[in-house]
């Protein structure tokens, strides 16, 4: 397994009093420089997207208000999730960047994790829920645009349903989706409900599982175990998956109670699912998280599942 990790991506932080600050990755850092010394992991060092990568999936127009927004480093990108910063804009393109590595590696039948990315409540024209350039939506309109894949399958377990990439694609046919989430009457940003299908050709394609409060380990086993079916049907040909670990029991922002035996178990069956219908062709991406405990825990066993 390739793991996309460096202090690049570590600048993508909002600073101490927000859920989404460097110090989240503190444990896990420390659990990967031990993993390392047992295991056989190649780590690649982050890359930086052009403009016209990242305008891969969204607006030119977005994209440039981010890098002047990114010069002043005052207010916000969205309606207040989202603060501005100096920098960011470059810190953001690191993740894209690191993604587009990522899905070029993959391709080639190896399996990346980038391990801070999955920022998928971005929109195409606007920052929302953290997330101010949607890393997943970037490499999976890389896949099709520059790399002619015919077919890809998103699947999302964050916490928060992924409305940034699922109505980034509401009408493409060619993105399967399904996302497992916590059912939006409870928590942010109150999409993702089952009647939510897919427009145009693409209906049909698009896969919500919302769960309700406190939902355990077997409901999200039995909601992706439904990806298999889904595979069998439209056959695609490239996985990404964002693999939050925002469900897992006393998350901060969340009311899942997911245990990290729980999370394994979807984890050694999306890499069942990668090797049997993908020919390893799997991109990862860490996703949410906002305990640090869980994070770094949730983390170590999917690299550890995939290197295994």
């Amino acid at each position: 397994m390739y793991v996309i990790w460096g202090d690049k991506l570590k600048l993508y932080s909002f600073g101490s009093g927000h859920p989404f600050n460097a110090s989240r990755y503190l444990l896990f850092e420390r659990a990967f420089d031990d993993l390392k010394k047992t295991f056989s992991i190649e780590v690649l060092e982050p890359k930086m997207a052009s403009f016209s990568e990242i305008a891969l999936f969204h607006t030119p127009s977005y994209v440039e208000f981010v890098r002047e927004s990114s010069k002043r480093g005052t207010g916000y990108l969205d309606y207040g999730d989202t603060p501005s910063f100096k920098g960011v804009y470059e810190a953001a393109s690191y993740l894209v960047g690191s993604a587009l590595k990522g899905a070029e590696i993959a391709l080639e039948g190896m399996p990346v994790f980038q391990v801070a990315g999955g920022l998928h409540h971005a929109k195409r024209d606007r920052a929302s829920g953290f997330c101010v350039f949607n890393d997943p939506g970037c490499a999976i309109s890389y896949l099709l645009e520059e790399k002619h894949i015919d077919k890809v399958f998103y699947i999302d377990i964050d916490a928060h349903h992924g409305d940034g990439v699922m109505y980034g694609f509401y009408e493409d046919e060619r993105v399967i989706i399904l996302d497992i989430h916590e059912d939006g009457r409870y928590l942010y940003p109150g999409t993702g409900f089952k009647e939510e299908r897919g427009k145009g050709r693409a209906e049909g394609t698009k896969f919500n599982i919302p769960l309700p409060p406190e939902a355990k380990d077997g409901e999200l086993i039995d909601g992706i175990r439904k990806a298999e079916e889904i595979i069998k049907y439209f056959h695609p040909s490239f996985l990404v998956v964002q693999a939050g670990v925002d469900g897992l029991f006393d998350d901060p922002i969340s009311h899942l109670s997911y245990t990290i035996d729980g999370y394994r178990e979807v984890i050694e069956f999306i890499r069942y699912l990668g090797d049997t219908y993908f020919k390893n062709r799997v991109l990862l991406f860490g996703g949410g998280g906002y305990k640090a405990k869980n994070l770094k825990d949730a983390w170590i066993t999917l690299i550890r599942t995939f290197v295994n």
